[in-house]
Order: C-alpha cells, then sequence, then structure tokens
C-alpha cells in the first residue's frame, strides 16, 4: 500500500505513472523468480517447499537494509513543517534540476488544504463528507474491486492446477508451464511502463480490461471443448468401496472430475482413451484411487493413468494459449494502473487513508475470489466460472468509462480538481498544429483551450 503512495509523491509529474508501474514490473520479476525456483525445487523428493520458503528471507533482508537509507517523501516533510528538509531531499532526488517553482507549488497546495480539508473528524469521515475525496475514493476502490474480479490471483494462484485441469497430466511440466505465463505477465507489464505516459492511464486501463473479458472468454471456450469432448467412462468396475459412493453414478470424465470424492482411472493408445472408470479417491492421497488398478503406484508409472482434477484432452493449448493472453492483456494495464491511479488521484491530507481503503478492497476481493474459485468450478463448471469472470470484466470496462478520468501529466496537487462537480474532464484530446489540446465543461458548457496548461484551467 505504501511504496505507490512514496513514488508518487516522489516522482516528477511526467514519469510518475512509469515510476509507479516500474513498481508492479518488479513485482511480476518477483514472481517470475518465484516461479523458476518452484521448478526448480519440484525435482526434490522431500522438503522442496522448505526452501523455497527459507530463500525468501534474502530479498526480505536486502530490502530492509535499503529502507535503511530511504529519505522521507519531500510532501510529507513539508506537511510536518520540515520544510528545509524537504527542500534539501526534494534537490536531492531532482539532481541538477530547478526545484523552487515545484517546492512552491507543493508547499502552496498543502497549506490550502490544511485550511479546507473536509472539516474536523477522522480522516475517513471527512474524504466520505467531503465530495471530490468521496468520489475518488469510489474510483479508487473500484478499480482495485475489478482488478480482482478480473480473476487475476485466481490465474496466478491457481495457474498449476488450472493447466491440469485443462489436461497437463504431468506436475513437473505443468509448475514449467506456470513459469511461461509469470514470464507474460513480466514481459507485459513492461509493456505498460512503456504506454503508461504515452496513451495514458484511461486508454491503457480501458484497452486492458477489453482484452482481459476477451481472454477469459477464450480460456472459457478452452474448457467447454474439453467438457463437450470429455472420454466417456467404459468400465464401471465394483467393489468395497462403491457401495455408499457416488463415482459410479458419473458417465463421463467431467461430471466424474468435477466430483471430489472421485476421480478418472484411464489407459491411453496416443490420444485414444479406453478401459476408463470412475473410482473414489483414496482418503490418505489424492494421487491414487481407493482400490483396484489406479490404487497400485507400480502400474500407475506403467500403462494406467489417474486423473483426479483433470481430464484427458486435446485441447489444453488452448487453455495456455488463453493463459498466455490473458496476462498479455491484463498486465500492462489492469495490473498496475489500478496502484498507480490510487497514489494519485487523493489530496496529500487523504492520501494514506484512500490507498489504505483501496487496498483493503482489493485484499477482500483477491480473498473472495480465490477462496471461492475451486468451489465454482465445481457448481458453475471450469467453463461456467471463467465466463463469470468475463461477465465482471465488461462492468468493469462500463465502471472504468464512466468514471475514471486521466491523471497523465498533471501535479498531485492539480488533479483534485478532476473530481469537483464544476470542472469535469471528457477524457478527449485532438491535434491543433501539432500540440496538444483539451476539451472540458465548465457548468455544462464546452470550453476549448488554447494549451494544455493547468493556469488556464484555472
Amino acid at each position: 500500500m505504501t511504496v505507490p503512495v512514496y513514488i508518487a509523491e516522489s516522482s516528477p509529474p511526467h514519469l510518475r505513472g512509469q515510476l509507479v508501474t516500474v513498481n508492479t514490473l518488479f513485482i511480476t520479476a518477483g514472481q517470475l523468480v518465484a516461479s523458476l525456483m518452484g521448478g526448480a525445487f519440484s525435482y526434490l523428493h522431500r522438503g522442496g517447499w522448505r526452501y523455497m520458503l527459507g530463500l525468501s528471507v534474502v530479498p526480505a533482508v536486502l530490502q530492509f537494509l535499503g529502507f535503511l537509507f530511504l529519505p522521507e517523501s519531500p510532501r510529507w516533510l513539508i506537511q510536518k513543517g520540515l520544510t528545509q528538509k524537504a527542500r534539501r531531499v526534494l534537490s536531492q532526488i531532482r539532481g541538477n534540476q530547478n526545484i523552487d517553482e515545484e517546492y512552491d507549488s507543493i508547499k502552496t497546495s498543502i497549506e490550502e488544504e490544511e485550511k479546507d480539508c473536509g472539516g474536523e473528524g477522522p480522516v475517513i469521515w471527512r474524504m466520505l463528507s467531503y465530495p471530490p475525496t468521496r468520489r475518488a475514493l469510489i474510483v479508487g476502490c473500484g478499480l482495485q474491486m475489478f482488478q480482482q474480479l478480473a480473476g487475476i490471483n485466481t490465474v496466478m494462484y491457481y495457474s498449476a492446477t488450472i493447466l491440469q485441469m485443462s489436461g497437463v497430466r504431468d506436475d513437473k511440466l505443468a509448475i514449467w508451464l506456470v513459469t511461461v505465463t509469470a514470464f507474460s505477465n513480466f514481459l507485459f507489464t513492461l509493456l505498460g511502463v512503456w504506454l503508461v505516459e504515452r496513451v495514458g492511464r484511461r486508454r491503457l486501463t480501458l484497452g486492458s480490461i477489453i482484452g482481459t473479458g476477451l481472454s477469459l472468454c477464450l480460456l472459457a471456450v478452452g474448457f467447454l471443448l474439453s467438457a463437450q469432448h470429455s472420454p466417456a467412462v467404459t468400465l464401471h468396475p465394483t467393489g468395497p468401496t462403491t457401495l455408499n459412493s457416488t463415482c459410479a453414478a458419473h458417465l463421463s470424465c467431467e461430471p466424474c472430475m468435477l466430483d471430489p470424492r472421485c476421480g478418472f482411472c484411464y489407459r491411453e493408445n496416443g490420444s485414444a482413451v479406453f478401459s476408463s472408470s470412475c473410482e473414489p479417491v483414496n482418503g490418505a492421497s489424492t494421487e491414487r484411487a481407493a482400490w483396484g488398478r489406479c490404487s497400485n503406484v507400480t502400474v500407475l508409472k506403467e500403462h494406467t493413468y489417474w486423473a483426479y482434477n483433470f481430464c484427458p484432452t486435446s485441447y489444453s493449448w488452448l487453455v495456455l494459449l488463453g493463459l498466455v493472453l490473458y496476462l498479455a492483456s491484463f498486465a500492462p494495464g489492469m495490473g498496475p494502473m489500478p496502484w498507480t491511479v490510487n497514489s494519485e488521484i487523493y489530496p496529500l491530507w487523504a492520501r494514506s487513508t484512500g490507498n489504505a481503503c483501496s487496498a483493503g478492497t482489493n485484499w477482500t476481493f483477491n480473498v473472495l475470489v480465490s477462496l471461492t474459485f475451486l468451489h465454482m468450478a465445481q457448481y458453475l463448471t471450469y467453463y461456467g466460472a471463467f465466463f463469470l469472470y468475463s461477465s465482471f470484466a465488461l462492468l468493469g470496462f462500463l465502471f472504468i468509462y464512466g468514471c475514471l478520468p486521466e491523471t497523465k501529466g498533471r501535479r498531485l496537487e492539480e488533479v483534485e480538481s478532476l473530481f469537483e462537480n464544476q470542472l469535469c474532464s471528457c477524457g478527449v484530446t485532438d491535434s491543433d498544429e501539432g500540440r496538444q489540446v483539451e476539451y472540458i465543461r465548465v457548468k455544462g458548457s464546452n470550453y476549448h483551450l488554447s494549451d494544455n496548461d493547468a493556469s488556464d484551467v484555472e
């Protein structure tokens, strides 16, 4: 929550979007490294997960040591009355640039905010009772909510499981394919760093959520085709554990796989599945059946396969393609932009609280979506779950189109005006003799500005 706020408060306006997005880029780089480590340690027969967790100490220690050399942000220092230290820090991070104009602008804005910052009382109450910050909070929390409802952490947490569900039966192959998706996430977040100051936050977020919705539909179609071509159950064995089991009632792999008490036991000749049965899962381990041929580990290594959470299918490639396209669409926009926008849209007195509320919204829906995914997959089927996420992406597009203003190139002190009743940016730009011009609506009338200058807006 704190890192995007700190970066935004310390960045010059023309680089702020890129620098906040770089934070997300390095998060995806960390996920890529973690996937590579997971793939490497998957070959250890015992205790590999302990090494994965233990290695996390190394970057945590390095980060702590780095924080010891980090100054407070100039805006925070000015707010606390430490003006000389604020000037010194601003000069330090700006290098050889003249900081007088920027320093005076920040100082004047903070002094004005202290006079009129929504009254008295707790900050969250002042935010809710002051219309501009209330609208900003709705936009910030809405962006974080739709980021999670679009299913990103379902993909990141369960990507190995999703690939297995699509028919990838080898655990190690599934883990290495997760590395492919993590690399896609990193690569296309890098694209977002390049695009954010060129196309703006609004356009990038809108384009990203459209692509995300279409990719979710492709994922759903991949699972739908797999379900429609699900292998039939050809054997109906009987045994001591089938007496009170529902597994014998399933006539194909798809309903058998969706039943957590059952698994699909089969043999394979090329791509042809034969001698297939739906059998109860072993209570001690889901890696084998409770009884019969798929309960024998030696047999499973030779010619017979046990599928607990997937069905053999030739459409696995479509699901992998959908995952890669999903991340290619999500990573440049919907990944970093909620954090970037939230770091910009609140006045200084409300910035920490606004970001805390939006981050809390993010993690609340993160937990909600993550905990319900496997249950939705069971009751709605896999393709039903991903069609549901795509419908959330559509709702997110409508919300972003109607509520998100463009903040590119504006000083943090100017952004608050975007949420005033009297001044509402239409988000339209045009070209006028090579210059960027802007159309704004002031009290119901349209005005054309000769230049995109803050003094003209005022």
